[in-house]
C-alpha cells in the first residue's frame, strides 16, 4: 500500500463505514437461511440410503 492511499482510507473511514441503507440484515439473514434450508432439503433428498 502505497502513503498516499492512507489519507483516502482515513477520509472514507470517517465518512460512516460504507454501510448500504437499502440492506435490511432481518432481509439479508432471512434470505441466506432460506437457500441454506433449502440446500440442506435438496441434499437430503439425494443422499438416500438405497
Amino acid at each position: 500500500m502505497s502513503a498516499s492511499a492512507l489519507p483516502v482510507l482515513a477520509r472514507l473511514a470517517e465518512e460512516g463505514g460504507g454501510n448500504h441503507d437499502s440492506l435490511n440484515p432481518y432481509l439479508t439473514g432471512g434470505a441466506a437461511l432460506f437457500i441454506l434450508l433449502l440446500m440442506l432439503y435438496i441434499t437430503t433428498r439425494f443422499n438416500r440410503d438405497r
